[in-house]
């Protein structure tokens, strides 16, 4: 099995973060919560903020 580069790891963890993200907030949707509008806005938030940062860690993880 081929070792896994930082870039790898940091992509798989953003990928992971955001499904997870997205399976919450659509069992909070289902279950009708008082915060749901709450919580899609910190999910669209979140959607542009979380790319953004692991594209940020990426970058710096090429430079060393």
């Amino acid at each position: 099995m081929k070792k896994m580069t930082p870039k790898q790891i940091a992509a798989l963890v953003c990928v992971v973060l955001l499904v997870a993200m997205y399976v919450i907030t659509f069992i909070a949707a289902c279950l009708d919560m008082t915060d749901t509008g709450q919580l899609f806005a910190g999910c669209l938030a979140t959607t542009i903020a979380l790319p953004i940062i692991c594209w940020i860690i990426i970058h710096f993880c090429s430079k060393s």
